[in-house]
């Protein structure tokens, strides 16, 4: 795996560090509202281990897996493949994501938890790449941990084909590797 990162973009230590940080901006944020923490599946896993357990607020846990994909084609539809078992209504609800990428996915999870009405819902993303954002999406996270260029990034959960998640850092992925 190593042989295919072109460059290590954020170290692990850089990563513990800030989610250190954005652990303690949360537990003040979220002191007395006992959130819903929500983890957009897959790649989400790794950063929603290390930052649950920095959030020193009692909280519930839950996660959502939605696609666009029919096997390995993208339909170009999003779909919840599995919501949310809490019901947030009146809640606060706090979505954890790894990358803020385009912004089609995070945009379409957002609409879908606001129909349900929460008292309040914002958004932590581990990286936001925002010269990918599509047009029309004006939908911004509220807390960041890192701004990243536009490059194919893996690791720390963010994947090519399923694998590079393991990776204990983010790197960028060289251009043979996924070409």
């Amino acid at each position: 795996m190593e042989k295919d990162i072109q460059e290590i973009l954020i170290t692990e230590e850089q990563i513990q560090s800030r989610i250190r940080e954005l652990g303690e901006i949360l537990t003040e944020e979220y002191k007395d509202k006992d959130p819903v923490v929500v983890g957009v599946l897959k790649g989400v896993v790794v950063f929603y281990a290390d930052m649950i357990r920095q959030l020193k607020v009692p909280c519930q846990m839950d996660f959502m897996w939605i696609s666009s994909y029919a096997g390995t084609t993208t339909t170009g539809q999003m779909q919840v493949k599995r919501d949310v078992s809490v019901d947030i209504k009146g809640r606060h609800v706090l979505i954890l994501e790894d990358i803020f990428d385009t912004g089609t996915s995070l945009d379409f999870t957002y609409k879908h938890l606001m129909a349900k009405e929460p008292a309040s819902l914002k958004i932590c993303t581990l990286l936001d790449k925002p010269s990918r954002r599509k047009e029309g999406i004006t939908l911004q996270a509220d807390f960041v941990g890192f701004t990243v260029p536009n490059a194919f990034v893996v690791g720390y959960g963010l994947d090519y084909n399923e694998h590079y998640r393991n990776l204990p850092y983010v790197g960028v992925l060289k251009p043979e590797a996924y070409q």
